[in-house]
């Protein structure tokens, strides 16, 4: 995990120079400078150090980064750690209230589908799972506000002021996540649901309750890695459905940051979002691991 955490941070911090335009320039750009003359590029060089060795930067940002400092923004001049929080923490809430909503529902129709498989039930499933997921979410999200907070004045358009803001943006999150982890867990379950051990079961008069727990472990062994791996990608997804929504959170944050060329946050953004993905992926590892007693045992 550490070789690739190194590798991801230095791609991170390489953001800065993927442009053709001089760091320093950005800065002035950034900062609204009327003219800008060599004297103002070496001073801006010699404040944030980008006259020394490529490698020296990059470690002193290391340094920083593993402390969460993340250096001040280009255009605000403000810590870029105590912009990134209060975001972070606004997306992280609807990202988990949403994930939930999405693992939820999707195990829900793919155990109903599996069971189903072939009935009309399953069809009606799959066909509207398929639907839902080629709408997209930007045009969901707007038919939403127009028909239920224009319209029928039931539920605030923007912001964050209760718990009738998550309503919306999550219906409209879990809309189009849903069908895609759904199928997942419906083709995992037929594939359990024709195994010998449920013939097994079944004939040893083991309650169907029993029966579906024994299925519905199994089948998640394959799923959990996906569910795992889907919150950080819903999080880094967020840009959308937090415009829309005016959202205070990281897709807001990032949007502003890219147009604005404000490297030092969109730095920090990659990061925080790399991290989370490489931390998912061991958490389903873990995971596994306790469904299946038998990784357990590879791994002593």
């Amino acid at each position: 995990m550490f070789p690739l955490l190194l590798a991801v941070s230095f791609i991170t911090f390489g953001l800065t120079y993927l442009t053709n335009e001089n760091p320093a320039v950005a800065i002035l750009h950034a900062q609204g400078a009327p003219n800008i003359t060599p004297q103002l590029i070496d001073e801006i060089n010699a404040q944030y150090g980008f006259n020394q060795p490529l490698l020296i930067q990059y470690w002193q940002w290391l340094v920083q980064a593993v402390q969460l400092d993340f250096g001040t923004s280009y255009i605000t001049g403000d810590s870029v750690a105590g912009r990134i929080a209060p975001a972070f923490f606004n997306t992280l809430k609807l990202t988990v209230v949403a994930s939930t909503a999405i693992i939820f529902t999707s195990i829900t129709l793919g155990v109903v589908s599996a069971y189903t498989a072939g009935r009309l039930p399953d069809r009606m499933i799959r066909s509207l799972a398929f639907f839902l997921t080629a709408l997209p979410s930007y045009w969901v999200a707007s038919m939403f506000i127009i028909y239920f907070s224009v319209k029928l004045n039931l539920l605030p358009t923007s912001g964050l002021n209760g718990i009738e803001s998550y309503i919306l943006p999550v219906t409209v999150v879990t809309l189009s996540y849903a069908g895609i982890y759904f199928r997942n867990v419906r083709s995992s379950m037929v594939e359990q649901l024709n195994k010998d051990y449920v013939l097994y079961l079944k004939a040893c008069g083991v309650k169907s309750s029993t029966v579906m727990w024994h299925v519905l472990r199994n089948a998640l062994q394959v799923a959990v890695s996906i569910f795992c791996m889907s919150i950080p990608m819903i999080m880094a997804g967020m840009v959308v459905i937090e415009y829309i929504f005016a959202w205070p959170g990281l897709g807001q944050l990032s949007l502003k940051a890219i147009l604005e060329q404000d490297f030092p946050v969109i730095q920090a953004y990659v990061l925080i979002v790399a991290v989370l993905f490489i931390v998912f992926n061991t958490l389903a590892d873990v995971i596994n691991a306790w469904l299946n007693p038998r990784l357990r045992e590879v791994h002593k």
